[in-house]
């Protein structure tokens, strides 16, 4: 279990913390590999590497994190939840390009991503940046 985490965590690079919305999934795990790594591997032996008990571990080893991971673990599991809320909005925000340019359901937008992303004709400038946002294209 350990192991995984560490690979998961030491196989990805720094992040590039451009001006996006919100920060890839992988950006994030690699800023907590970056600032958190060796306490996650010292600390955090046996927990699931979900983003919840991963957090929930950290926070309770607060007075051993260096500052670097005290100062940054927050934001990168705050940039997590700003992803998957990204995600959820697309469906909300592009119903009407899902059912009627896409001909899906907004009960499976996940099938209609591909065309949101390659269909620039009747896809509307917020349904574009909710999709941005998600990190869909």
């Amino acid at each position: 279990m350990v192991r995984g985490i560490t690979l998961i965590l030491l196989a990805l690079g720094m992040p590039s913390l451009s001006a996006a919305e919100t920060m890839s999934f992988g950006d994030s795990i690699g800023l907590l590999a970056k600032s958190c790594g060796a306490e996650i591997v010292a600390n955090c032996r046996g927990v699931n590497p979900d983003s919840t008990r991963l957090k929930e571990c950290l926070s309770r080893n607060r007075d051993v994190l260096s500052p670097q991971c005290a100062s940054d673990y927050l934001g990168a599991f705050d940039a997590i939840q700003k992803r998957v809320a990204a995600r959820v909005t697309v469906a909300n925000v592009c119903q009407r390009e899902i059912v009627k340019v896409c001909g899906g359901s907004t009960k499976e937008t996940s099938k209609s991503i591909p065309c949101l992303v390659s269909t620039p004709k009747g896809i509307s400038n917020n349904c574009l940046k909710a999709v941005d946002d998600a990190g869909y294209r």
